[in-house]
């Protein structure tokens, strides 16, 4: 679909590169020429993952906790050691745990809400301060959720990913001066090893929405990658402050009670 060389000397940061999404993003911009630096929290297994990314591409990998800004630093460094300058961020990195608002604790609702979106912040804020600024060039795309009707199930992410939805638009505004594009993708349900992490009763309702899905199937991670690769290239170069969502139509038709109804029953 793309030219093989349409990241040729672009490096690029993937935020939670190790698996899922993450890994199927780091793992395309090598198959397309860039050079990618992967981060994650658990130093064993991001290792694991940039040995096999490195068979596609040059790869290099540093632990890091999102939330914390001097771990950002420290990869901003490493990147200036290595190649001297960044060209493209993805912001991936996230978590969250499904419950009913009511039962989210003090301390699950600051997680999410730490990692989700102040993560987002902090590791845009620095990089473009480090690089883009100084280069006048350099991309952002950020990973959001589908919450467009809400989130129930899942306030805390649904409140961090709109936020994000938000910064996304507020920062192309802010940064266009510095030729930064900063654009925002808000994938449905997607089949990769996060929907594993889930009981088994809320894995049978997503196979239930995915039966009810009007493209009669969920997405792929190949689908997320490839719209991330469009809002990374050139082709996109007319394109900032958007939110594209990849979700078969979920946005719009989704029964957005049924998580919510599922944890309920589980009560």
């Amino acid at each position: 679909m793309y030219k093989k060389d349409l990241f040729k000397d672009k490096i690029a940061l993937v935020t939670g590169g190790r698996s899922g999404i993450g890994y199927g993003i780091a793992k395309q911009i090598l198959e397309l020429g860039g050079k990618v630096f992967i981060i994650s929290r658990k130093e064993e297994k991001l290792k694991k993952a940039k040995d096999e990314l490195s068979e596609f591409g040059e790869c290099h990998c540093h632990p890091c906790d999102i939330r914390k800004t001097e771990d950002i630093a420290a990869v901003a460094d490493r990147i200036k050691d290595v190649y001297g300058r960044l060209d493209i961020l993805v912001n991936n990195a996230g978590g969250q745990f499904p419950a009913p608002a009511e039962l989210i604790s003090e301390n699950g609702w600051a997680a999410v809400i730490n990692n989700n979106l102040n993560g987002t912040f902090y590791m845009s804020q620095h990089m473009y301060k480090t690089f883009f600024k100084q280069q006048k060039g350099g991309v952002i795309v950020n990973i959001i959720a589908n919450m467009h009707r809400g989130f129930p199930g899942m306030a805390h992410t649904g409140a961090a990913r709109a936020a994000v939805d938000n910064l996304t638009k507020t920062l192309a505004q802010e940064w266009a001066e510095s030729n930064v594009r900063i654009n925002a993708l808000a994938p449905g349900t997607i089949e990769s090893s996060g929907l594993e992490q889930y009981p088994p009763q809320i894995q049978q309702q997503f196979e239930e929405g995915k039966k009810a899905n009007l493209m009669g199937r969920f997405g792929t991670v190949e689908d997320i990658s490839n719209a991330v690769m469009f809002f990374a290239s050139p082709l996109s170069s007319y394109i900032s402050g958007t939110t594209l969502y990849v979700d078969g139509l979920e946005h719009l038709s989704a029964n957005r009670m049924d998580l919510y109804n599922t944890l309920k029953s589980m009560m």
